[in-house]
């Protein structure tokens, strides 16, 4: 399928690995000129030498911190009116509420909220003005299924599942959608990280751990990153100008609720 976006702008906010790369690698292949992001120059560079070599379409990488304000002008100043705008950021470690001061909620709520929304509000008047755009936030499938460790995670990125919904429909009338991934053990650094965590904790090897990560999901595996990447493209398409609002689970059929 062509999916009618080749030749867009696509800004895809930190995204030197992980689901980021994935969407960056998926909109490149359509044929977009992606802007990536990341922290660490030497990855971020790697980064956008791969996209290149395997899609051909010409990459730029930005090295910046998305939760501060300077970093985020520095996204706008290299690309100022995106077509596409893929939010994502780190989540917080997981915890208790004991653990979780107002420092911590105030960093929290900064990279995995107010980062995103202030990028959308930054973006969203010239995609209006051009009658298209596609905005895609990365979130988690904890917006609809908490888990007690990720509940600062969980509340941040559901303000921003809030706060998408109601822009989102002054929006589409401008062919503007906004819509959420929520993705749920994939084959990243997060759930390698994870998986170090409950070795650790449980007393067991990584490979054990990974493999009862696995097994918590109905799929029975790690969903792919290149799976995830494809989800974002279509949501970016031409042909996805209906859909809006939205929240799309890639969890391999794990949630256990209806709606």
């Amino acid at each position: 399928m062509n999916l009618g976006i080749d030749g867009r702008t696509a800004l895809i906010m930190a995204s030197s690995q992980g689901l980021g790369k994935a969407c960056a690698l998926a909109l490149a292949a359509e044929g977009c000129q992606v802007v990536v992001n990341g922290r660490h120059a030497e990855k971020l560079e790697a980064t956008r030498n791969e996209i290149e070599a395997a899609t051909g379409s010409p990459t730029t990488a930005v090295v910046a911190d998305v939760t501060t304000g300077s970093g985020r002008a520095q996204l706008l100043k290299a690309c100022p009116e995106p077509n596409i705008l893929v939010t994502n950021n780190a989540g917080p470690p997981p915890g208790s509420i004991q653990d979780w001061d107002h420092a911590a909620w105030i960093a929290g709520l900064e990279a995995n909220m107010l980062a995103q929304a202030l990028m959308i509000r930054a973006v969203l008047p010239s995609m209006r003005a051009q009658k298209f755009g596609r905005i895609v936030n990365i979130t988690s499938a904890m917006v609809k299924a908490p888990f007690p460790m990720m509940g600062l995670s969980t509340a941040a990125r559901s303000g921003l599942t809030a706060m998408s919904k109601a822009v989102s429909h002054e929006a589409a009338a401008d062919n503007v959608t906004i819509n959420n991934l929520l993705p749920e053990r994939f084959d990243t650094d997060r759930t390698r990280f994870m998986a170090e965590r409950d070795a650790r904790q449980q007393g067991i090897s990584f490979d054990e751990a990974i493999a009862a990560i696995a097994d918590s999901i109905s799929a029975k595996r790690l969903g792919r990153p290149e799976e995830f990447g494809a989800a974002c493209a279509f949501l970016c398409s031409a042909q996805a100008s209906y859909i809006s609002g939205q929240n799309l689970q890639l969890d391999g059929g794990t949630y256990q609720g209806v709606i």
